[in-house]
């Protein structure tokens, strides 16, 4: 069977988005095929700096700017802990704890052309990119589901479900951006649990909170703010909407859901409830939607590419999103994919090979997240003195923009490594009792 395009591409997020309009850009005849109804609610509402080369390269960021949506400068962290703790011989480290922020331009980032971000409604950005994409050439169908993916030496047959009715269509290759429903690494049998996250996260949407009341400086109160609580492994994200508008969700281990039997509203009032300041301004304002869950938070797939076909942003590796990266992850998989795909178009061949620069990037992208994000949660609210230390700030700052897929690994991770080892060795450090429960492998897990 002859195919009708060159890529079929499973799912219209932003993964999918932003390859069909690279692909399309490219002169590639690109169809994709997304499963629901945009505009759609979507968790992960805040972007990193890392985000803005690409919606450049495409061509999207005049409609991103023009939507309004509320400009994200930097990043900050509270603590629970009211107590200084001694910087026990760490030079540099004396710094308070209680908090930490870092502005975004502190640091030049190639292709980075502006001071801010942007947080976002998923459901109005996502529908910019797919319209977007469309626009560029792609041709777009919602509401559509593919059930199947068969993978031949001379082209892909996408099973299509439209309504009741099956239908077949013949691609050259197959690009799965079909987020944590991973279509095609299910298919395959190619997905791992991860050995160390396992979190799951309640969140919705909150009118009229106040988001100075836990803010160190009230000028910076409509940053991305992460907030410790004093449970194990848990955190809160406050991420602004609109001017009014906050979403707030929290994050913590799988099993310490399981232990409040599935009722969502206990366990996310109690939770907030560890932090009384954030408790009370959470009660003043209005709740505007239900609370929504999500697990499935960590997993990886034991292989990323093979012969005419690629994985990219979720449906390839998720990790827990404490810095935002699951957007940022989306966007730049899709980026580096393309580049090896147009490639391959030109040469007509869709052999794995062809996609070796993607996966040897995106390894060492995610891979470098991963050690980050495993050392940051060991590290636990001691974080927040590091990230002020002038020694490892542009490191730390560089991962926090969403830098991580041209270098090896940031010296940042190596000096985090080498204090979170001094503290678990010696149980009467100071620090010890601020330690975080989660611990990496001795090796890192394998996609």
């Amino acid at each position: 069977m002859e195919a009708e395009f060159d890529v079929g591409i499973i799912g219209g997020g932003p993964a999918g988005s932003v390859a069909a309009a690279y692909l399309a850009k490219a002169g590639l005849k690109v169809a994709v095929f997304e499963s629901e109804n945009f505009p759609r609610e979507h968790v992960g509402e805040s972007l990193v700096p890392a985000t803005t080369p690409v919606l450049l390269e495409i061509g999207a960021m005049e409609k991103v700017e023009a939507a309004g949506f509320p400009k994200k400068y930097g990043a900050a962290w509270t603590s629970a802990e009211h107590r200084d703790i001694d910087h026990m011989g760490f030079r540099g480290l004396e710094h308070d704890f209680r908090a930490a922020e870092i502005l975004f331009n502190e640091r030049d980032q190639p292709g980075v052309d502006r001071d801010h971000t942007f947080h976002v409604d998923r459901g109005k950005f996502d529908l910019i990119l797919l319209k977007h994409a469309e626009e560029l050439g792609a041709q777009v169908f919602q509401g559509v589901h593919v059930t199947r993916s068969d993978i031949a030496d001379d082209g892909v047959t996408l099973h299509v479900r439209v309504g009741g009715r099956q239908v077949e269509v013949p691609v050259r290759m197959v690009v799965d951006a079909s987020g944590r429903r991973t279509q095609l690494g299910a298919q395959l049998k190619l997905k791992i649990s991860d050995p160390v996250f396992n979190q799951y996260a309640v969140h919705t949407w909150f009118d009229n909170f106040d988001r100075t009341a836990l803010a160190v400086d009230d000028a910076k109160a409509d940053y991305i703010f992460i907030h410790f609580l004093p449970v194990t492994d848990t955190w809160v994200w406050q991420i602004p909407i609109t001017d009014t508008i906050t979403s707030v969700g929290v994050v913590s281990q799988k099993k310490r859901f399981k232990e409040y039997g599935g009722d969502r509203e206990r366990f996310f009032w109690e939770t907030v409830g560890s932090r009384p300041e954030l408790l009370d301004a959470l009660k003043n304002s209005d709740q505007v939607r239900p609370l929504k869950t999500e697990g499935d938070y960590s997993y990886g797939m034991r292989q990323i590419c093979g012969d005419r076909f690629v994985l990219i942003g979720d449906a390839a590796r998720f990790v827990d999103p404490i810095f935002s990266s699951g957007v940022s992850v989306a966007m730049n998989s899709a980026r580096i994919a393309c580049g090896d795909i147009v490639a391959a178009a030109q040469a007509g061949d869709y052999s794995k090979e062809r996609f070796a620069g993607y996966e040897r990037t995106l390894r060492r992208g995610v891979s470098n997240w991963y050690e980050f994000i495993s050392i940051y949660y060991r590290l636990n609210i001691l974080f927040t003195a590091f990230v002020q230390d002038e020694r490892y700030r542009l490191d730390v700052l560089k991962m926090l923009q969403g830098d991580v897929y041209e270098d090896d690994e940031p010296k940042a991770l190596a000096a985090m490594r080498e204090i979170v080892k001094v503290v678990e060795d010696d149980p009467t450090h100071l620090w010890h009792p601020y330690l975080g429960s989660l611990k990496s492998p001795s090796a890192k897990p394998t996609f």
